[in-house]
């Protein structure tokens, strides 16, 4: 059984393409093509993670591609898979030394001098500063720099990410 901390959320499937079964997915991480060992995605389908092999995928843009799994092989089967949340196995993803940072999503943010600061709600990688996007205990969101320089130890097991914060910087 694949439980919901073994994997981490790469995107969503959307709609079928075409009439052989493909569906379009709406990525955030690329992952899926860069780790050669994971030939499968997972899927959250009626709150159950259930691996789907894949068959043959595409890109269609630079956040899309289109994806064949294997045993969907007409648009109605694929309709099924429409608005699908995607995940992917972390086990490949850290094997890999390919992380990006979307995979920190859902690990908690702790300073060394303030403590824990919230769980990674998303990553905002839409400026050349990229961004974890932290929800307070508080109901607060806090914005800090994804930068390495910051981060002094991770945890991928208690999913946690220290951090050296520079004073000032959480108010």
């Amino acid at each position: 059984m694949i439980r919901k901390e073994d994997v981490y959320r790469i995107g969503q499937l959307a709609k079928p393409h075409g009439i052989k079964g493909e569906i379009a997915f709406n990525f955030t991480d690329d992952i899926f093509d860069r780790v050669d060992e994971c030939d499968y995605l997972v899927c959250l389908m009626d709150g159950i993670m259930v691996p789907f092999f894949i068959e043959e995928y595409r890109f269609k843009s630079d956040t899309v591609a289109l994806v064949k799994f294997e045993g969907v092989d007409t648009a109605e089967q694929a309709r099924k898979f429409t608005n699908i949340e995607v995940y992917f196995p972390t086990k490949f993803a850290e094997e890999s030394d390919e992380l990006s940072w979307s995979y920190f999503v859902g690990f908690r943010i702790i300073d060394e001098q303030l403590g824990d600061l919230g769980e990674v709600e998303m990553v905002d990688e839409s400026t050349i500063n990229t961004l974890f996007v932290v929800n307070r205990p508080n109901g607060e969101e806090l914005l800090i720099p994804a930068q390495e320089a910051f981060i002094t130890d991770m945890d991928h097991k208690l999913r946690t990410i220290t951090m050296n914060l520079p004073e000032g910087m959480v108010g």
